[in-house]
């Protein structure tokens, strides 16, 4: 699987995810923004993908890790504090991107089980 070049993340090929939904937004530049939701969350985001970036969940500690350490990462636009922003550069690998996505899932998961 191969993350920006124009192809987009499988979520269905990502293990340790279960059921999901996918809503999709123009951009004001006629992009297309996807936002994959947890389905049994309601409207809860997991996983926010645009033509560059995506943005997932994390924790601040992991968050503070990965901003630290990769020029590519950044404080998420979408969740705020609550997330990062990756720009799909190569810096992080497929596995590296599918762990955070499978994070980001349960997360939001368990942020539904305490409500």
């Amino acid at each position: 699987m191969v993350f920006g070049d124009g192809e987009m993340i499988d979520v269905g090929k990502i293990t340790g995810i279960g059921e999901w939904k996918l809503q999709e937004r123009k951009q004001e530049n006629d992009a297309v923004e996807k936002i994959y939701r947890v389905a049994q969350s309601g409207d809860r985001a997991f996983l926010v993908v645009r033509d560059k970036t995506i943005e997932v969940r994390c924790d601040q500690k992991l968050s503070g890790v990965l901003k630290e350490q990769y020029e590519s990462v950044m404080e998420s636009r979408y969740f705020g504090r609550g997330g990062i922003e990756i720009v799909t550069s190569g810096q992080l690998d497929d596995s590296e991107l599918e762990d955070l996505v499978r994070l980001s899932y349960n997360l939001t998961l368990d942020e539904t089980a305490k409500e």
